[in-house]
């Protein structure tokens, strides 16, 4: 069998030749980020299976499948020197593959509302030697004021419509990728792109459909 590197290389190259790949950035980061690391053990072994996996927590939560962090972060446009907010850390893969983005002189900053699950992701990340991004056990759905405002940010759950502490965080210009939609709906979510311009206005267009849990929050889905 391929050792880990060879699979997430030949991911690289199927992410490419589909589209989800666009820019060389994003292949350098995904190169450059042992996903296997951010799995549950248990499921290491298919870290570069296209699906999403179970990780620790108390709703669901679940490492999404590698497709969708490009599916995120290229209309995002992340470059070196950007500060990007994360709501959802997850397993801590999403935050790494930021960081490699945004490079030395940005900033990842990634809340996490289930102790679970901020428990792992802060493992994963220290292993992983992405002790710099700054994680916050708290509700998402209210931002992080204190290192606003951000470049850009990222919704790694279903929210009912963009919470507005968000939209306040985000810079003129800037950009938010959020899943809007009821967790349950048969139909899944809207993955929207919220565009705001240099003076302040913004704008949005739906992208795909999606399926994440339920954002829990004051600005989200109440528990």
């Amino acid at each position: 069998m391929p050792g880990f590197f060879e699979l997430r290389k030949e991911m690289v190259r199927r992410y490419r030749s589909s589209g989800y790949i666009r820019s060389d950035a994003m292949t350098r980061a995904v190169l450059n980020v042992p996903r296997e690391e951010f799995m549950d053990p248990s499921y290491a072994d298919y870290a570069y299976v296209d699906q999403p996996f179970p990780i620790p927590g108390d709703g669901g939560q679940t490492i999404s499948a590698p497709y969708m962090y490009p599916i995120f972060y290229e209309p995002l446009e992340l470059k070196e020197g950007d500060r990007l907010l994360e709501i959802g850390a997850g397993s801590g893969y999403g935050a790494a593959l930021a960081r490699e983005l945004v490079g030395s002189s940005g900033l990842v900053v990634s809340i996490e509302i289930n102790a679970k699950t901020y428990r792992f992701a802060l493992e994963n990340l220290e292993r992983t030697g992405y002790s710099d991004v700054i994680l916050v056990l708290g509700d998402g759905s209210l931002g992080h004021k204190e290192e606003s405002p951000y470049d850009a940010i990222c919704v790694t759950a279903a929210c009912p419509d963009i919470p507005r502490p968000l939209v306040e965080q985000l810079k003129a210009p800037g950009k938010i990728m959020a899943p809007v939609g009821a967790s349950h709906s048969f139909f899944g979510q809207d993955l929207v792109l919220l565009e705001k311009d240099g003076d302040g206005r913004t704008s949005r267009r739906v992208l795909m459909k999606v399926a994440y849990v339920p954002l829990i929050g004051e600005h989200g889905w109440k528990r």
